[in-house]
């Protein structure tokens, strides 16, 4: 399994750490993919990353929560780190709209602004949107139609949505994320899935948050992933070996894994 999305620089996991990958790793996650949030997460996100190459990855974006009044000096901090090192992808970046749109002009312009590094660098996206889909995709589309000869990859992060904006996002290119919350009671997402080839979904954590039944509420981890792997088999009728294999292979064909 490749954990696509998870924030293993966050504090929590710090004590231990070296115990805690080993244990993920005897568990089957083959690798994990760490994106920032904002300056403040460059160098973490850079240093833990640094410390176990080939099994952790590092992006670089800044979050559409941590867009402020400050956003144009955060990315220009954030541009200046991804002309001199190397990152996996371009990420967390997109839209949210869910506890305030103050700064949801700023938002817009930075997610445009980072797209671009994106186009420029070959680079996939992980994308958040919250409340803000229909103008995430409506933006990636802008931005693909203004470099046609580069268009956008990239993964729509902790995908809930329907059958229909899923149809939108596999159309466009896009890979879906697929969390905890799928196992979640009353949650939609396996019935919206039908229809849509295991080819275009990955894996993926959000942890330490969004930790799947029956450890939500706790911090979450990079091989509880196999709970959502459980759940898929109501959607696709295979075995979990062969929805580990082939999310896996589509981890590592979006983001270039070896």
């Amino acid at each position: 399994m490749i954990d696509t999305h998870c924030h293993i620089d966050d504090p929590q996991y710090q004590d231990n750490l070296d115990a805690f990958l080993r244990e993920q790793q005897a568990e089957g996650v083959e690798s994990i993919l760490v994106p920032g949030v904002n300056i403040d997460s460059i160098e973490p996100v850079w240093d833990i990353c640094s410390r176990y190459p080939d099994y952790l990855y590092p992006a670089i974006g800044l979050h559409p929560e941590d867009v402020k009044e400050d956003w144009e000096a955060q990315l220009a901090l954030m541009e200046q780190a991804l002309a001199h090192r190397t990152y996996i992808a371009i990420g967390e970046i997109g839209l949210d709209y869910h506890f305030d749109t103050t700064y949801k002009v700023q938002q817009q312009e930075a997610f445009r602004r980072q797209l671009g590094w994106a186009q420029n660098k070959n680079l996939p996206v992980m994308i958040h949107a919250r409340d803000a889909t229909e103008d995430c995709l409506r933006i990636i589309r802008e931005a693909n139609a203004a470099r046609p000869n580069e268009p956008l990859r990239g993964v729509m992060h902790c995908f809930s949505g329907s059958h229909e904006t899923a149809q939108q996002i596999i159309e466009m290119g896009l890979y879906l994320g697929i969390g905890g919350v799928i196992t979640f009671k009353n949650c939609k997402l396996a019935a919206n899935l039908q229809d849509i080839p295991l080819s275009r979904l990955v894996l993926e954590t959000d942890a330490p948050y969004m930790a799947p039944v029956p450890y939500r509420g706790k911090r979450n981890e990079s091989r509880w992933m196999i709970e959502v792997v459980r759940k898929l088999r109501e959607v696709y009728p295979m075995t979990a070996e062969d929805i580990i294999r082939a999310t896996t292979q589509n981890a590592k064909a979006l983001f270039g894994l070896k």
